[in-house]
């Protein structure tokens, strides 16, 4: 056995005194990250402190953050969600991915929906809607659109988007929705099936049928939305699209092994081609 001089109390007091000196260093770098990312838990941190080269726990990433007051605490806000299955109702579709979210093909399974976002005075209460299209695989949000009014034709730009931007895979390709009624229209069923495009549809009044969307929606309302208030329509848009370029392109994420969707999305590609 190996012996030393060194006193007990003097060698840990030098191993505490270095891991002290460490953990600053880590804590800023950590700061950093959430300054430019405020929705990073604690895995989505580490995720990018791996990135940077820095090989760390993510219990000690978790500790650090917890006690320096930079855990997440942005995503227990609830609020009134539109709701597009109000209305008439016509043909239902069955639903198909009977919430097997699951897939590692991309343009596999996509799910889509529609949200409003508010704006100017209390008065005023404008709003505009965003309806996109999510791929399950990647997690990208593929095609999207902001307008007005949540109409028939409000919801077919993303997917004649999708369509196009789709490659040509050996698999046939399901979108997903609520029971809304621009989703029962003859428009957006025809087109479906002229693309030999399977069409799914939660069930009435069962949001946890379309669990993806609606995480994506309360994701971006809590980094975007919630806190801020947008006096106009072009602030408002403009501050959207924004982050929807920064989720598909800069946002990690630890269930895609640290990488953004873009890049989960192309590597997922090469290994189905």
């Amino acid at each position: 056995m190996p012996y030393t001089t060194i006193k007990r109390s003097t060698f840990y007091y030098q191993a505490h005194r270095r891991e002290t000196e460490d953990n600053h260093e880590l804590l800023q770098t950590i700061k950093d990250i959430k300054q430019q990312n405020p929705g990073y838990g604690y895995r989505s941190v580490t995720d990018e402190l791996h990135r940077r080269g820095i090989k760390v726990n993510h219990k000690r990433v978790s500790r650090l953050m917890r006690e320096n007051g930079l855990s997440s605490q942005m995503y227990n806000r609830q609020t009134r969600k539109y709701d597009s299955s109000i209305g008439p109702q016509g043909k239902k579709a069955k639903n198909r991915l009977h919430r097997r979210f699951q897939t590692n093909r991309p343009y596999q399974k996509m799910v889509t929906d529609v949200s409003e976002f508010r704006y100017g005075s209390m008065s005023q209460d404008e709003r505009v809607y965003l309806s996109p299209i999510k791929d399950l695989c990647s997690g990208e949000i593929v095609s999207y659109n902001i307008g007005d009014r949540p109409t028939t034709d409000f919801v077919m730009k993303p997917l004649i988007e999708l369509i196009n931007k789709r490659p040509k895979l050996n698999y046939r390709m399901t979108v997903h929705s609520d029971q809304g009624i621009q989703y029962q229209t003859n428009m957006w069923c025809q087109v479906l099936k002229k693309h030999h495009i399977f069409q799914s549809m939660s069930r009435r009044a069962t949001c946890l049928d379309n669990a993806p969307i609606e995480s994506f929606f309360h994701t971006m309302k809590v980094e975007l939305y919630y806190g801020h208030h947008y006096q106009t329509k072009r602030g408002l848009i403009k501050a959207m699209e924004e982050w929807i370029h920064y989720y598909n392109e800069k946002r990690i994420k630890h269930k895609l092994k640290g990488k953004t969707p873009i890049e989960y999305r192309n590597l997922a590609l090469e290994k189905v081609a």
